[in-house]
């Protein structure tokens, strides 16, 4: 039996004589045995010959295109077992030569990346061939714009192996502003020792893989529509709103700091030099020579007016109170005007920089000013022309009833409400 050549995937044959030396007719079973038996077939299975006859069988071989059909020489037997005297069983044998195959099998994951300058692949590739491969991996790109580095640069695999490789593009430089821009390229996964060794190199040459990798810019549209209106509202602030307010501020500011009436001169006459009882009729004074209005809301009782003369002259002073309390409860803060002095309150501010939800009351001695929602305001501030007087003994009284602690710049819900209370006026000694 002659030896032979096959190609994975193709078929080849070879001949093998049988002869019946006995004296007797003698049928004849063949079988295959050995690593060829999976792939071999011996046509016809079985003869019957007469004593001195002799006949040729065919085994043919069709090894298929696997990796698990590796390339080199494989013996061949075919096991002859006679059907009268299987004592006599014989195996020839001959020796099959497996031609190599080289095939890789590659796929590129994902085919499109997004980013700013870099994007990553993964490169899977498997060794479909009967003999073992050393891959190597080389880019394509129409342009200039793509680097490419592989890691790792070269794979060696067996037949049947899988492995991966990580594929890195980046580009040169970022795209500020537009449309995204799209770079495609391709990447041939080739076996090197295939290529060295094969004598058809055409026959290597398989698809490449194609990817592309989509440069995003870094600022979107809709930005430069945001940046363009900011500019507008900018441009409209400094030549339009800030002009306007800068006149109501100055305005306000002029009539602030307009000069009051004092006691004994009224409409620029010193004391004694008026005319008649010196009750003056000057705008904004009063019979009897007080020469201060009362603010509007102030009334005319005792912690507002001056009319008892008893207050000299003072200095600015103010006072700040604190008050702290949980939600669902109430609490008050007060600031005592000290014995023997009169505070005239001409400013107050008051801050609920958390957000607190709740009501705050203030009172000046006996006299409710205002009563506010927390959750309306974050700072208030009001003002008076004319001071309000507080006693000695008197005080600023803050109640604040929290309903809900607010929430700060930390991000954080707060505990406990917090309001603040700055008063500012006049400190003046009282004339006993």
């Amino acid at each position: 039996m002659p030896a032979v050549t096959v190609t994975p995937g193709g078929t080849a044959s070879t001949r093998l004589t049988v002869r019946n030396d006995s004296d007797i007719v003698e049928a004849y079973t063949l079988e295959v045995v050995g690593d060829c038996k999976p792939w071999a077939t011996v046509e016809p299975e079985r003869v019957s010959l007469y004593p001195g006859t002799s006949e040729t069988v065919t085994i043919r071989l069709d090894p298929p295109r696997s990796p698990e059909v590796g390339a080199g020489d494989v013996p061949l037997g075919v096991r002859v077992l006679p059907a009268e005297h299987p004592e006599a069983v014989t195996v020839p044998e001959t020796t099959v030569h497996i031609e190599e195959f080289h095939e890789l099998r590659a796929q590129v994951l994902p085919r499109r990346r997004r980013g700013w300058l870099r994007g990553r692949y993964r490169l899977a590739v498997r060794n479909e061939g009967n003999s073992p491969a050393r891959v190597v991996f080389t880019p394509e790109q129409p342009g200039e714009e793509l680097r490419f580095g592989f890691t790792p640069g070269e794979l060696k695999l067996e037949p049947g192996e899988s492995a991966e490789t990580r594929l890195r593009v980046r580009t040169g430089k970022p795209v500020w502003f537009g449309k995204p821009a799209v770079w495609p390229f391709t990447v041939r996964a080739s076996d090197t020792g295939a290529a060295e060794g094969a004598e058809r190199p055409e026959a290597l040459v398989r698809p490449p893989l194609e990817a592309e990798f989509v440069q995003i810019p870094v600022f979107p549209k809709w930005l430069l529509a945001v940046l363009a209106a900011l500019l507008a509202l900018l441009l409209a602030w400094f030549a339009l709103v800030r002009p306007a307010v800068r006149s109501a501020a100055k305005q306000a500011a002029d009539e602030v700091v307009q000069p009051r009436p004092t006691p004994g001169r009224q409409n620029g006459t010193a004391p004694g030099t008026g005319s008649g009882n010196g009750t003056g009729t000057g705008a904004g004074s009063r019979p009897g020579g007080q020469g201060a209005d009362v603010a509007p809301g102030s009334g005319g009782g005792g912690s507002g007016g001056d009319g008892d003369g008893r207050s000299g002259t003072g200095q600015q002073s103010s006072a700040t109170i604190d008050v702290q309390t949980s939600g669902g409860r109430s609490k008050g803060g007060t600031y005592v005007v000290p014995e023997g002095k009169v505070f005239g309150v001409t400013d107050i501010v008051v801050a609920n920089f958390q957000g607190d939800e709740g009501v705050m009351t203030i009172t000046f001695g006996q006299r409710k000013i205002t009563t506010i929602a927390l959750e309306t305001f974050r700072n208030q501030d009001y003002h008076w022309v004319t001071p309000i007087k507080i006693p000695e003994g008197a005080g600023v009284t803050v109640n604040v009833t929290c309903a809900k602690p607010g929430t700060p710049a930390t991000g954080r819900q707060a505990q406990q409400c917090h309001e603040v209370l700055n008063v500012s006026g006049v400190l003046s000694d009282t004339k006993r």
